[in-house]
């Protein structure tokens, strides 16, 4: 073959490896996308169906009016992706997550996403009292227990029931001595899309013996979008004038105290980097923020603002209103780069955040806190929502 024709050949093999590539891609439909242009991916529905514990699991689309989309899977209850409308009306999946059900399963980092349970946020070395008796949690975050312990509800298949297409409810029966938590305790969380681009979160639950309970939302956030770097020129506003130091172990040590002329004052809008790296004791705790916040209430109304975060290059705004007490602010700081999102990026260094309304942690050992007990013939009822615009 001469140097002519070999030169030809070899254009044409690349050209044919391209289009095989190519097709490969496409029989996969996945589609392929720069993490650096912090783009969305479509989900493959196969990829979120398996048996686990002898319950299916699924994928779940929610859709407004505005093409806003919340995607769904029951395993863990999960929201896997949001997509909102930037100002500049590009759509951007604010949420990350993962592509399968296998990946959240092999996660360093099963929370991304998941409804929460039995009682989110720690409790201290595992250990609390009901009604004169002693109950030992498995512990899972050093000596204290985290988010339900070993098998928390972000581990267990919901059964899901898609009520029109803008919501979706999640029920689960979490049985008498599961994770050591007493009582038989049925749990519903209804998911709604609303016309409003608010993401609802009902919680609801009933007890047949004394528990404690206390239900949230892990979803991690960057508004720039999935991929897109650090969250840390978000801007962040807590309506918060205190919130509830920690100890070490990252358990608060029962004080509420004061956020001004704190690196947590949050009260008026401030980059979430702005401080993050001030010489105290606190961030040094948590190696950033991951405290919870005391909200201000206001009075006379059954859902009040408890932040707002505005992504720099985005524009979009997420206020997180609530009926609960506290808010657990996180700035992605044990994120280590182990997993990989959707569109390909890695779970790096602070490249997202959480704003978790709760009830405070450890809330069984601290009297002084409000009450996370739950009582037979009681109804368990508490309302969120993020709400975008641009």
């Amino acid at each position: 073959m001469n140097f002519k024709s070999l030169t030809t050949f070899c254009a044409l093999a690349a050209l044919g490896l391209v289009a095989c590539q190519s097709e490969s891609k496409k029989s996969n439909n996945v589609t392929e996308q720069s993490a650096d242009a912090a783009t969305s991916v479509k989900l493959v529905t196969d990829s979120f169906q398996r048996d686990i514990d002898g319950k299916k699991t699924n994928l779940f689309t929610l859709k407004n009016k505005n093409n806003a989309e919340a995607v769904f899977t029951n395993y863990g209850g999960r929201l896997v992706s949001l997509l909102i409308p930037d100002k500049d009306k590009k759509m951007v999946d604010v949420v990350v997550g993962f592509k399968s059900v296998t990946d959240y399963e092999k996660s360093t980092e099963p929370y991304f996403g998941a409804t929460i349970g039995r009682f989110g946020n720690r409790i201290a070395k595992g250990k609390f009292s009901l009604d004169g008796k002693q109950y030992q949690l498995f512990t899972n975050n050093g000596q204290n227990t985290l988010h339900g312990g070993k098998k928390g509800y972000q581990y267990v298949v919901w059964d899901a029931k898609q009520i029109n297409d803008q919501t979706i409810q999640f029920d689960y029966l979490s049985k008498d001595g599961e994770e050591n938590f007493p009582g038989n305790l049925k749990v519903t969380v209804t998911y709604t899309l609303t016309d409003d681009n608010e993401l609802k979160m009902d919680y609801q639950a009933v007890t047949d013996k004394t528990t404690v309970l206390n239900l949230t939302n892990h979803a991690f956030f960057n508004l720039n979008g999935e991929g897109s770097g650090d969250v840390l020129n978000h801007e962040v506003k807590i309506y918060a004038d205190e919130y509830t130091p920690v100890d070490s172990t990252l358990i608060p040590t029962g004080k509420i105290e004061k956020v001004k002329n704190t690196p947590f004052d949050f009260t008026s809008a401030t980059k979430i980097g702005a401080r993050i790296k001030e010489s105290n004791e606190q961030l040094t705790f948590g190696k950033g923020y991951d405290h919870n916040y005391v909200l201000n209430k206001t009075k006379g109304m059954n859902m009040f603002q408890a932040a707002s975060v505005r992504g720099d290059k985005s524009g979009i705004v997420m206020d997180v209103y609530t009926q609960e007490p506290g808010l657990q602010f996180y700035s992605g700081n044990f994120m280590q780069s182990k997993n990989t999102f959707k569109n390909g990026s890695k779970d790096d260094f602070r490249t997202a955040f959480c704003m978790e309304t709760q009830h405070f942690p450890d809330s069984p050992n601290q009297p002084s806190f409000p009450s996370t007990v739950l009582k037979p013939g009681q109804v368990y009822k508490t309302s969120s929502i993020y709400k975008f615009s641009n």
